[in-house]
């Protein structure tokens, strides 16, 4: 599964709006936005954190 895919999954299952997410990760409303609609990638630090969520609920991501 691709970032856009796995942080709309995420959200979903955490029941999660954008912002919400964006204020878990310390980011911008804005970038959680682009990083869903394939626009952006996240930034290291945002990866790392993601991947720890992932991991813990057990979402697969497969990086290119």
């Amino acid at each position: 599964m691709d970032y856009p895919s796995a942080i709309r999954k995420l959200r979903a299952k955490l029941n999660l709006s954008q912002q919400d997410l964006a204020k878990m990760l310390g980011v911008a409303f804005t970038s959680v936005n682009r990083w869903e609609n394939g626009h952006h990638e996240p930034t290291i630090i945002a990866k790392e954190k993601l991947k720890e969520l992932f991991k813990i609920h057990n979402i697969e991501l497969e990086e290119k």
